[in-house]
């Protein structure tokens, strides 16, 4: 009788013990007071999981890090005189008052980064273009004038500074570490009510061929971007600056989910030549070019699948002087391949102007080196393709 209690006390304690260390491996959080000491595996998994937990429920450190950063920025542009068939009619005036036979200057708004604490502020082009007057409206309710220490069509970047010394600038991230589904931040004032952060991920890195800018590398994200947003700030999790906030795609103005910031890196190498020159010099051929795709090459009858197809010349350009021809397809530049327009662009920008480089083209089948002196890359409403 004995031997038979003592086995069902023994089966009984071996029973409970199994229970509590599959609960303390599976769910750690039902037990108050983890029975394992702080070296066993299942203590170490609650505390990381419940780490884990805790960094998803909330994003406000993030947010607080970065919000100091962001800014609003009004800008006002004064309207042209009327005409004297309009404003100068005593009848015009008469029945539309007098206020409509003056110009009225227009506003517009939009969103900037500190990047500097002595007041460096990074925006987009855009945002400031032809403005007559920029205001820039703190976090914490200062408001002061700015002004524009140079802008990059290209990029649709812009550099903006106040005179306010020790304000909070943003801390860089790196936006070549981006990874698809990471958490981000966007930051900005949408339709001017104010500043408002909206959460999402990245959607997709390294979009080209937008139709948005001539230079484009953009982060996708599907966290909210509206009209307000451009020039601000898209963060990691950690309230680091991945991006600036550019454009989205949307027939009706509002967000759809598909935004585009320009990678922190590539704003960051903008803003550094347009603070120290004012301006960002670029190498410069003078070539209009088109993707080779599978249809181009069938069509021509080559067996390239990857290059650029000369579809037009600057008429004058480094490139038509050299002797390049409209249907070349530009294979290599200085020994390094060219996939696409994309890379064939950034490429060229990266040369020094007055230099001469060496460009493979493909032309009846045959390959050929040209030797080409690069120009400086011109405004882009300086240039026009033939």
């Amino acid at each position: 009788m004995l031997r038979k209690l003592w086995l069902t006390f023994a089966q009984a304690v071996v029973i409970v013990l199994a229970v509590l260390f599959v609960v303390a491996i599976v769910r750690p959080q039902w037990l108050s007071i983890s029975p394992w000491p702080a070296w066993w595996p299942a203590t170490r998994m609650a505390q990381s999981g419940n780490e884990r937990h805790d960094a998803i429920l909330s994003y406000s450190g993030a947010a607080q890090r970065a919000i100091p950063s962001v800014v609003n920025i009004f800008t006002s542009k004064a309207l042209e005189e009327p005409d004297g068939e309009t404003g100068d009619d005593p009848r015009f005036r008469r029945f539309f008052g007098e206020q409509f036979a003056q110009p009225q200057p227009t506003f517009s708004l939009g969103s900037g980064v500190i990047v500097a604490s002595d007041g460096l502020i990074l925006t987009n082009h855009h945002v400031v273009a032809s403005a007559d007057e920029i205001e820039v409206l703190l976090s914490d309710g200062r408001r002061t004038r700015a002004g524009v220490v140079g802008s990059d069509p290209d990029t649709d970047l812009a550099v903006l500074r106040v005179a306010m010394l020790d304000l909070p600038a943003i801390a860089f991230g790196k936006s070549e570490d981006a990874r698809v589904g990471d958490v981000v931040l966007a930051i900005g004032n949408p339709f001017g009510v104010g500043q408002t952060v909206t959460m999402g991920i990245i959607s997709a890195l390294g979009r080209s061929q937008l139709g948005i800018n001539t230079f484009e590398n953009f982060i996708q994200t599907d966290a909210a971007i509206n009209p307000g947003n451009s020039g601000g700030a898209l963060v990691d999790a950690e309230g680091r600056l991945l991006g600036i906030n550019t454009a989205i795609y949307s027939p009706s103005g509002g967000s759809l989910g598909i935004g585009f910031a320009t990678p922190a890196s590539s704003a960051l190498h903008v803003m550094e030549q347009l603070v120290r020159d004012g301006a960002v010099t670029r190498g410069f051929i003078g070539v209009e070019p088109q993707d080779l795709t599978p249809e181009l090459a069938e069509a021509f009858q080559l067996p390239l699948t990857e290059g650029a197809v000369i579809a037009g010349l600057v008429r004058g350009g480094p490139a038509e002087k050299a002797g390049v021809r409209v249907g070349d397809i530009l294979v290599a530049v200085n020994g390094l391949a060219v996939k696409n327009t994309t890379t064939m662009l950034d490429m060229i920008a990266k040369l020094a102007p007055g230099t001469t480089a060496t460009f493979r083209f493909v032309r009846d089948n045959q390959r050929s080196d040209i030797r080409i002196v690069v120009g400086k890359r011109p405004r882009p409403q300086e240039s026009r393709p033939r």
